[in-house]
């Protein structure tokens, strides 16, 4: 089955840290925020593929005598692929994982070749960021350069890390850990842009900077410094492009 899945949209709004002192607070210098280095996740960040996957996944249940709802495949929400194998076995031990990967693949590639949109703002954002930047994804490498290149995304980005490139995946922090390293930066003076709870997991105990903008599922923002609206907007609000 696909190897990431989806999120919602809430308010632009600060989360505090346990000091009291909001975290990008920290950062600021003469009414900016100072990052040395910009990294994003892909799937549902960079690229609108969640709702693809919801609704090609929702079909491949179906297809197999197993109908799911949407209060399931969000329980899928921001897995790898092996996490989200384990989910789909436990819930339905006689589901044959195989067949059910193969006519999911199948439907997304379906719905894929029909477009791969990129997510608001994608453009104009990179378009004014002069911060080095890297993504660090769930999706296996092929997988990932495929959309990446697809998009006209690759010549924006220095590092991509993969799912294939780290033996700990997200919501641990060696993906983000990795592409600081590639950055050759300090992982503190990093932001992150991610969609989902497991990926904003991930860059916070990176000790990064978390932009979290939801796709198709709330969140509550635990891990985030700032939940935003839209990309353009949490980046302005972290200071790493003007107003």
């Amino acid at each position: 089955m696909p190897a990431r899945w989806w999120q919602m949209r809430q308010s632009c709004r600060l989360h505090p840290s346990r000091a009291g002192v909001d975290p990008l607070d920290q950062q600021q210098t003469e009414g900016r925020y100072m990052f040395d280095a910009v990294i994003f996740d892909l799937d549902g960040t960079l690229i609108d593929t969640e709702s693809l996957a919801l609704a090609s996944g929702i079909e491949a249940f179906a297809s197999m005598g197993q109908p799911v709802d949407e209060a399931f495949m969000h329980g899928l929400v921001g897995k790898d692929l092996p996490t989200g194998a384990r989910i789909i076995a436990a819930a339905f031990p006689e589901l044959d994982l195989a067949e059910l990967d193969r006519r999911w693949t199948h439907g997304m590639k379906v719905l894929m070749d029909d477009g791969l949109p990129l997510k608001p703002g994608v453009e104009e954002l990179l378009a004014r960021l002069t911060l080095p930047r890297a993504i660090a994804t769930s999706s296996g490498r092929d997988a990932a350069h495929a959309k990446i290149g697809r998009t006209g995304l690759a010549a924006h980005f220095e590092h991509i890390v993969t799912y294939d490139d780290v033996t700990a995946h997200k919501p641990f922090p060696d993906p983000y850990i990795l592409a600081a390293r590639l950055l050759g930066v300090d992982p503190a003076r990093c932001v992150v842009f991610e969609d989902s709870d497991v990926g904003a997991e991930a860059a916070h105990a990176a000790g990064m900077h978390v932009i979290q903008v939801p796709d198709v599922m709330a969140t509550e923002g635990r891990f985030a410094h700032l939940v935003a609206e839209d990309l353009l907007s949490g980046a302005i609000a972290a200071g790493v492009i003007s107003a």
